[in-house]
């Protein structure tokens, strides 16, 4: 079984992405990697991204925070998440930003899978 590659991403689903941003940038000095307007903001911080992410970008989530780990293969994850217990809630191509797997653990959590463009369907 292969782990993940790394931690890609973590998002905080926002109400208010740019009031949000003006916080985080001014209280925490985060400096900005990526902005699609008010819907994906993103920073960097070390190797990793945080981000803020409006209602409609963060679906199937609906609050709270959601770790994104990068895989090379969503078929084996699929199957695995499916054998512990946890349900796949699909998929989403971002063209040539790669695709995510949406996923739900056991306790209700959402989670996503992020695949590079280019790598294992």
């Amino acid at each position: 079984m292969q782990s993940p590659k790394r931690l890609q991403n973590v998002f905080v689903v926002a109400e208010r992405p740019a009031e949000l941003h003006a916080f985080y940038e001014s209280a925490l000095g985060l400096q900005l990697k990526f902005r699609d307007k008010d819907r994906w903001i993103q920073y960097g911080v070390g190797s990793a991204s945080v981000a803020l992410a409006c209602r409609e970008e963060a679906v199937p989530a609906t609050s709270g925070v959601v770790m994104v780990f990068e895989v090379e293969d969503f078929a084996a994850s699929a199957e695995r998440i499916a054998a512990s217990g946890g349900e796949v809630l699909g998929t989403r191509d971002m063209g040539a930003h790669g695709a995510v797997l949406s996923l739900r653990d056991p306790e209700g959590n959402i989670v996503q899978l992020f695949k590079r463009q280019g790598t294992t369907p």
